[in-house]
């Protein structure tokens, strides 16, 4: 996965590894107990594992080299899996969740030796939380002045907004889980751990069509980050070969950025001092901001 963001990567394998750990605990405990919340919460760490799986393999599909058919190289392959991920948490997650709970409403089973699963559900909340503790550190490098929604809404990196979004989830979704299990306790009520269950899937699907809608708008074409765009435009602006940046389109390409920009130059005398020109300020631009990866500069005097 050379060339990727290796902060994506340790989100996703600290997410894989927790996940893992709760699936195995999650998933004893469901057997043993007959717990419908639990179920759900089973299948959704599956599903998570599988998730995380599928981000690592758009990571690698996204790092391949470009070719003639693909000129710009495979970077936005990563939105397609992680829609794909988006889908699987509205689909395994969600809805069956949401089945589960309407099953277990219909057909009431009493629990067996709850205790055990709300001792599970406390252990994996503890993982769930350092799992999202990893990813929001690695989020925080780069959210900068904004909240975490706002960086959501504009971040372009679909891997990180996936797995900050399924571990939200997850970790809320134990919440429900734990409280639904000590209602029933306290109530003898096993009506409270099917609407655990039920609460769980809708939660799911609250998250996994806010993820799609993020990841839908990166698949169509979105500019860089903001702040990167803005940052490409003072920088250009600045430079003394520039008169005046006229116009400016940045693409968010994967983890690479294409810059098209159209600028007024300072006077020259021939045109060879003009493509010198135009040379020096690409180089600069690329060394300051090593995403870029293609810039089309086109010196004119209109816009």
């Amino acid at each position: 996965m050379a060339g990727q963001d290796h902060g994506s990567v340790k989100a996703i394998l600290y997410a894989l590894g927790a996940n893992f750990g709760i699936a195995l605990a999650k998933g004893g405990a469901a057997i043993w107990t007959g717990s419908g919340a639990m179920l759900a919460e089973t299948i959704h760490s599956i599903a998570d594992c599988a998730n995380q799986v599928l981000l690592l393999i758009g990571l690698k599909r996204a790092a391949r080299p470009a070719t003639a058919e693909h000129p710009l190289g495979y970077g936005k392959a990563m939105y397609f899996w992680s829609l794909i991920v988006a889908l699987l948490l509205f689909s395994v997650g969600g809805l069956f969740s949401v089945y589960e709970g309407i099953e277990r409403f219909r057909h009431t089973e009493a629990l067996r030796d709850p205790w055990i699963a709300i001792g599970i559900l406390v252990f994996s909340i503890v993982l769930e939380a350092f799992s999202l503790w990893g990813a929001l550190k690695i989020i925080r490098e780069r959210q900068g002045n904004r909240t975490f929604w706002q960086w959501f809404r504009v971040t372009r990196q679909s891997e990180l907004m996936v797995v900050a979004g399924e571990d939200i989830a997850a970790l809320a979704g134990l919440a429900f889980a734990l409280i639904a299990l000590l209602l029933a306790v306290a109530t003898g009520n096993p009506v409270f751990d099917a609407a655990g269950s039920f609460a769980i899937g809708v939660l799911l699907i609250v998250v996994a069509i806010a993820v799609v809608r993020e990841v839908k708008s990166l698949i169509i074409g979105e500019s860089a980050d903001p702040l990167v765009h803005d940052a490409i435009v003072r920088f250009i602006a600045a430079r003394p070969e520039v008169d005046s940046v006229l116009n400016l389109i940045t693409l968010q390409w994967g983890d690479r950025v294409v810059v098209a920009v159209k600028a007024r130059m300072k006077e020259t005398s021939d045109g060879a001092s003009l493509i010198g020109q135009i040379n020096a300020c690409e180089a600069a631009l690329k060394q300051q901001f090593p995403e870029v990866s293609w810039i089309f500069f086109e010196p004119d005097s209109l816009d």
